[in-house]
């Protein structure tokens, strides 16, 4: 495979050859070699221009749009056999027309039950999805949790190169940031044959109710209404193939349908034995020091901004979520254990470890630090504490990951805060966004908005969250991380809803006070937090009970 770089106003794509000749259906399509000249922008005009030209002798081209990833993927839809069906339908009427994915498209198909792959063989559709690419990977969450998998290196290092706005188009129900591949920042939530037509013409910048998808083997032009089936086609297929006995056959005996998992060997008794040797699986530390007695709500002093950030942080540019990068903390960590990167997995995988995913908190690929203009990633700018005071370092302002920035403050007891915008935690994989919040030593995040269970989720987890007031923000407030903060007003009487203050002490030593709301909404609430979380809340009230 062969990309080549292009100079500005010429109207070409980077463009790749096809896969080798006699790659066998159900292979990874990015398997061939590319090379890559000195990269030179092209203007979105261009790239949209040439990506309509066909293909020539297997060539593709990558530019802005280009559907990189098509994915036929568990999450929401494929549990509705008409649209799973219509994608067959579709997929065979293309292959009849000789309509071919591009071999830069990386295309699978990952229904959540095998009931789909069932009524997609009596149909005889599967055959169809496979000469596509669309070959099955697995049940269950695959793209939308960011298990992907990777692209081609070179197509990665293409993308990073030419700074291209490559898609991924998936039948999930999940698209935040960085998500569903690192490296893809355009990602369309669509119905499973449009995922499948979409991969057919190879990019997103097209009006398929208007616009080919492309040629097919006379060389006549192919719409979107010509593959796409009736309404009468869907309801006989499924007449056909969708029997209540296949629910019945594949889910009575589920455990022992499930041989492979039955060979795990595990322990049993009412305490689990934790294996130190385990890199899936560590004892976290939310027990440590664990005593029968609740602790004693007090001020936050001497705090410093771990990040800032602006509006619509989700709750997947804070949690781990799909691959590890080998330059990651998280990435350096696995492999001061010995396991390569081909072995790292995912954070999916890895979630019940708290070294992995503590590691990967704050760590997403397109999360913006406003500590740090102008970049993209989990960076920081570590201050240290107050020049003069006895035994301390000086003020910095040193360049590091979010984690190392948390251990060093972590080393002189230094409290932390994470100051937002409006709409924080909006999102899903919420559990491990408050409990990476909590291990990184944030003891409050200073919002102007809050997602409803993510606030929840951080009071849960022993963190104190805190509002603004209305049109107040770290920008208007003019904080760029060198402060220090600290939060008065706290003690065990406060009340849901309060009052209390957030003070801040500059480089020039001069003092502010802004009024902000406590945001622990309930009295239980309140009760969680003077236990340190929900988590040692619970334990003490079983452990009194006995």
């Amino acid at each position: 495979m062969q990309l080549n770089g292009t100079a500005p106003g010429n109207g070409e794509m980077a463009s790749t050859d096809g896969p080798e000749s006699g790659m066998e259906p159900g292979e990874e399509r990015n398997k061939a070699e590319m090379v890559t000249n000195r990269p030179t922008p092209d203007t979105a005009r261009e790239l949209k221009d040439s990506a309509a030209d066909p293909f020539h002798h297997g060539q593709s081209r990558i530019g802005h749009g280009s559907v990189l990833i098509a994915a036929i993927t568990s999450c929401t839809n494929t549990s509705n056999p008409s649209v799973m069906l219509a994608a067959g339908l579709l997929a065979k009427k293309a292959v009849e027309r000789g309509l071919k994915v591009d071999p830069a498209v990386k295309t699978s198909l990952a229904p959540g039950s095998r009931v789909v792959s069932d009524y997609l063989q009596k149909t005889g559709l599967q055959t169809y999805l496979d000469q596509l690419g669309f070959n099955l990977v697995g049940y269950g969450c695959t793209t939308c949790i960011g298990n992907s998998g990777p692209l081609h290196p070179k197509i990665e290092k293409a993308i990073h190169d030419y700074d291209l706005v490559a898609a991924s188009v998936l039948s999930g129900n999940r698209n935040f940031e960085a998500r569903v591949h690192q490296n893809i920042k355009a990602n369309f939530l669509m119905s499973p044959p449009l995922v499948v037509a979409f991969a057919l013409a190879g990019r997103v910048d097209l009006d398929l109710s208007r616009e080919p998808i492309g040629k097919d083997k006379d060389g006549k032009e192919t719409f979107l209404r010509d593959l796409w089936p009736s309404l009468t086609e869907i309801r006989d297929a499924m007449q056909s193939a969708l029997k209540p006995e296949i629910f019945r056959k594949l889910y009575r005996d589920f455990a022992d349908q499930n041989p492979k998992w039955n060979e795990i060997p595990s322990s049993t008794g009412d305490i689990y034995q934790w294996d130190e040797k385990s890199d899936y699986i560590h004892e976290p530390p939310f027990f440590e020091n664990f005593s029968m007695s609740a602790g004693k709500i007090d001020n936050v002093t001497g705090a410093r901004a771990l990040g800032i950030f602006g509006d619509s942080v989700t709750t997947d540019h804070i949690s781990p979520a799909g691959a590890i990068k080998a330059t990651s903390p998280a990435g350096e960590y696995l492999m001061s254990r010995g396991i390569e990167p081909q072995d790292f997995n995912s954070y999916g995988s890895r979630r019940g470890n708290d070294l992995v995913m503590t590691r990967g908190t704050f760590a997403n690929v397109r999360i913006k630090n406003l500590m740090m203009p102008g970049t993209e990633g989990g960076v920081t700018k570590y201050f240290g504490v107050r020049a003069g005071q006895a035994d301390r370092k000086p003020e910095t302002g040193e360049q590091m990951s979010i984690f190392d920035a948390a251990m060093k403050y972590a080393e002189t007891k230094s409290p932390l805060i994470i100051l937002a915008g409006h709409e924080y935690g909006t999102g899903s994989s919420r559990d491990w966004a408050a409990k990476g919040t909590r291990l990184l030593g944030i003891k409050a995040v200073v919002a102007a908005s809050f997602e409803r269970i993510h606030r929840s989720n951080l009071v849960g987890m022993g963190v104190l969250p805190l509002q603004f007031a209305d049109g107040t923000t770290a920008q208007s407030l003019g904080l760029d991380g060198s402060e220090t903060f600290s939060i008065t007003g706290l003690s065990d009487a406060i009340q849901p809803g309060q009052q209390v203050t957030l003070e801040i002490q500059g480089k020039d030593r001069q003092s502010r006070s802004v009024p902000v709301k406590l945001r622990i909404d309930t009295p239980i609430e309140v009760d969680y937090y003077k236990h340190g979380g929900i988590l040692p809340f619970v334990l003490r009230q079983l452990l009194a009970r006995k």
